[in-house]
């Protein structure tokens, strides 16, 4: 037998008796998302709310939480293969390409599923306008009016609208753009954004969307027809570090958690950790988790970064590795192997992890590996 096979084996064996082999997993609050979604509803009751669920569902499973949200009028994802899991799956909301197609041969299969689909760049246009669709489309025309990346310039856009608008492979058009800077709610270019929006939204007299999650929350007058809810479904705030609500009652989604797998003492100036970057200020425990960048917890996390065992804050110490982390025991010298630990979650937002770790939340959700079990709560 060779190692392929001994490992094919252990597996079969270790999920016939429901073992785990690692104490590092996901808890996934359902009720929170449920709150959160009703909160986004609060907050915009006469638009309607696009569930941004896009790379698989931001980390928390992309059937999961379009199954979890059967209030949601549509959900928005990136591409086509994300669309035909939904549909495949039963899900028969409405869904919108945010990519739109990248190639015509696939717009067979958008009208065959009933697709709705972002038109954002002028060969798209084109490409629709001589493609023999057998069902017209729900086609959201997006314009750049100021993040710089996606979008019709104004002249496109009065281009392509007249004919889109006539044209029999289209069922409706709605108007939509992008905010650059909405996490930062003094950005200048927040209302020059806004202003432009609302100009070509009256010229045309369409239904629109604009509001992301940051928007819905403090810019009312981004709301218009459609809201796109996307990091505030799963409980964290959108805003900068120094604009987060304190009171803002979002509940996290995701709790990563794991347990210490070893306690070790060290003498004073032993180092810690691939390239011995933090040494031991004095002889002191140290604990060891089995959770690492190999299972998306962030590389780059710094000293200091906050981890929860015992539901008590102890400060990770050293590099963080592909499979472990360290942890500063002196507040809790008698912390025992097997106890539990909080990476984030529920007392821990992500926020605060990402903040130690020189990124967002949004990229610390969808980095965790599919190997972390998940369960729910």
């Amino acid at each position: 037998m060779n190692n392929n096979q001994v490992c094919y084996y252990l597996a079969i064996e270790i999920n016939k008796q429901k073992l785990m082999s690692c104490p590092t997993f996901i808890e996934l609050d359902w009720s929170a998302l449920a709150h959160n979604f009703h909160l986004v509803k609060k907050q915009c009751p006469q638009a309607k709310i696009m569930a941004v669920i896009k790379s698989d569902g931001y980390g928390h499973g992309l059937l999961a939480v379009a199954g979890h949200l059967p209030d949601a009028d549509g959900f928005a994802v990136a591409c086509i293969e994300e669309a035909l899991q939904l549909r495949a799956a039963g899900i028969s909301q409405p869904i919108l390409l945010l990519s739109g197609f990248f190639e015509g041969a696939e717009l067979p299969l958008i009208a065959q599923h009933h697709l709705a689909c972002v038109l954002h760049q002028p060969w798209q246009c084109e490409e629709l306008l001589r493609y023999p669709v057998p069902t017209p489309l729900a086609i959201w025309l997006k314009v750049d009016t100021g993040m710089g990346r996606l979008g019709l310039s104004p002249e496109q856009l009065h281009t392509f609208w007249p004919q889109l608008k006539n044209a029999p492979q289209v069922q409706s058009l709605t108007l939509m753009s992008h905010m650059a800077c909405a996490d930062d709610r003094n950005h200048p270019l927040n209302q020059q954004q806004l202003r432009l929006f609302a100009d070509y939204q009256q010229y045309y007299q369409t239904p629109a969307s604009l509001a992301n999650s940051a928007c819905l929350l403090a810019m009312p007058n981004s709301h218009y027809t459609w809201v796109r809810a996307g990091i505030i479904l799963y409980g964290v705030s959108p805003f900068l570090p120094e604009q987060r609500l304190a009171a803002l009652p979002l509940k996290p989604v995701m709790r990563l958690r794991s347990s210490l797998m070893a306690v070790v003492w060290h003498h004073k100036g032993d180092n810690i950790g691939y390239g011995g970057t933090w040494r031991c200020p004095q002889d002191m425990p140290v604990g060891i988790i089995p959770i690492g960048y190999g299972d998306g917890y962030p590389r780059h996390a710094k000293n200091g970064t906050p981890v929860l065992l015992n539901q008590r804050p102890v400060p990770l110490i050293g590099r963080v590795s592909m499979n472990l982390i360290s942890l500063d025991l002196r507040s809790q010298p008698h912390a025992q192997v097997g106890d539990p630990v909080l990476l984030w979650g529920q007392g821990l937002p992500v926020e605060t992890v990402a903040d130690h770790a020189d990124t967002i939340g949004y990229q610390l959700l969808t980095n965790v590996t599919q190997r972390v079990a998940r369960k729910t709560i």
